[in-house]
């Protein structure tokens, strides 16, 4: 992908608004000095007087995550403000207020705490998006929304899809930005192929992406979406590409049920590829994506992954009843995932080396019937690869090229230090 007129149209759309909230005005302003305290989109957003929202009709698309350091929900706060005329929400998959499990929304409802219309967006895409953004009668749609870094999380497809339906029904769009929780230090895994585009990954990113959500916004813009969004991105001060998320002092708020604390999203982009297979992920459990596990694993399994002596990260025999999803009420055998040293841990490498010594400890492994791993991964490469027999060093090595060009598009986009 080359450096287009789209490239300078979301280069510019984004540094209007750093320019506007900041006294750089330049996208190095993005980064604070060292010791001053992170500011998130929507703090730079409210301390503005909501100036980019000034006599426009807003929309906000959100969940539980968007939320104040003090824990109050940005469409309380704005609903609660004269500066914004605040006429509706649209919620993603969990739902606005967060009340469904994964695969699941909360539809077309009005928010009891403030009487405005909440629009379900999950899996809606296109026009009959479009329609929906018409109907609501907004001006301009604001994201805000905490992300994990996963290419197949989907809130970050959520942002794309509003963005591609904001364009077709003429409406400006406004992303505020949150910490990737898990640093935005480098891009890591597999790059999507094309034809793998599901609402788990449409466009050809890497599946640990390491950008926030403003920085995939400008990306989307500049490389993806047939014809730009009119968009403008608030960043944060004071965030560090090596940050992890204590380092903000912000609250963590789930993002999704199965998603409880950083920690989570820390393995998150490595073992959520057992999603694709016949082990547990550890839903239904209190250590979700940590705990991974099946009738018939013994400790053999464990054993075999520390033989590897991954970098920042041990593996414990451990057993646990899931109490809802695969082998709902039955005890399982598997591995507990402790990271010892984060920086240095590598959470796709790590998957993949689970993958392949699960399979190679237990007779009973099996893909999902679907190749759902295959839309995880985004192509057949990772199940035919292990499948034949290759290394963990080997299938890492299989996507180094597609990473290698996807890391240097990703580096137009990037606005922190």
């Amino acid at each position: 992908m080359s450096v287009s007129r789209r490239v300078l149209l979301a280069a510019s759309a984004g540094a209007g608004v750093v320019g506007a909230l900041s006294s750089g005005g330049s996208a190095a302003a993005a980064s604070a000095p060292e010791g001053r305290p992170l500011r998130t989109g929507f703090e730079r957003l409210a301390a503005d007087g909501y100036a980019l929202l000034d006599g426009q009709k807003v929309g906000v698309v959100t969940n539980p995550t968007g939320v104040t350091r003090d824990v109050r929900h940005i469409v309380d706060v704005m609903h609660g403000d004269e500066r914004v005329d605040l006429k509706a929400v649209f919620g993603p998959e969990h739902g606005f207020r967060g009340t469904a499990q994964a695969g699941g929304s909360e539809g077309r409802y009005d928010d009891p705490a403030t009487g405005l219309p909440v629009y379900d967006t999950y899996l809606k895409s296109g026009q009959p998006l479009a329609d929906i953004f018409t109907a609501s009668g907004v001006d301009t749609i604001v994201f805000d929304i905490q992300d994990v870094g996963a290419r197949f999380y989907t809130y970050i497809w959520t942002l794309y899809d509003c963005m591609e339906a904001a364009q077709l029904a003429g409406k400006k769009f406004v992303v505020l930005d949150r910490p990737n929780p898990v640093t935005g230090r480098n891009a890591y895994g597999p790059v999507l192929h094309k034809e793998f585009a599901t609402f788990v990954g449409r466009r050809e990113i890497s599946q640990a992406h390491g950008m926030t959500v403003t920085e995939l916004a400008r990306l989307f813009n500049g490389e993806y979406l047939t014809h730009p969004v009119e968009l403008a991105t608030v960043t944060m001060t004071g965030w560090k590409r090596r940050d992890f998320y204590d380092v903000s002092a912000l609250p963590w708020v789930p993002p999704s049920p199965n998603m409880p604390t950083p920690d989570t999203a820390l393995v998150y982009s490595g073992t959520c590829l057992f999603e694709g297979t016949n082990l547990s992920e550890g839903r239904g459990t209190t250590r979700p994506f940590e705990l991974l596990g099946a009738e018939g694993i013994d400790a053999r399994w464990a054993a075999k992954a520390n033989e590897l002596a991954l970098t920042g990260v041990h593996f414990r025999e451990a057993y646990f009843a899931p109490t809802f999803s695969k082998f709902q009420g039955k005890t399982v055998g598997g591995v507990q995932i402790h990271v010892d040293d984060r920086d240095a841990f590598d959470p796709v490498r790590t998957g993949i080396a689970l993958l392949v010594t699960a399979k190679s400890a237990w007779s009973g492994f099996a893909w999902r019937s679907d190749n759902w791993i295959d839309k995880l991964t985004g192509s057949t490469q990772v199940r035919t690869m292990i499948d034949a027999g290759a290394s963990t060093d080997e299938v890492v090595a299989g996507w180094q090229a597609e990473l290698a060009a996807f890391r240097d598009v990703r580096r137009r986009y990037l606005t922190y230090k």
